[in-house]
């Protein structure tokens, strides 16, 4: 995968929420932190299946 494809991926992730330090734009090749990976799947569960109160 290519530098721009990489891009794309963190500047979609980014207006998605998904991740919030634009600093990953320039870190595109270093790993993540396991807390950092976890985060971003937490943050992506509550987009698919937001928590929600009944309105009873």
């Amino acid at each position: 995968m290519d530098q721009a494809q990489k891009a794309e991926i963190v500047k979609k992730a980014l207006t998605e929420g998904i991740i919030n330090d634009p600093q990953w734009l320039h870190k595109l090749d270093e790993p993540m932190p396991a807390w950092a990976v976890i985060e971003l799947i937490v943050k992506l569960l509550e987009k698919l299946d937001p928590p929600y109160d009944t309105y009873d």
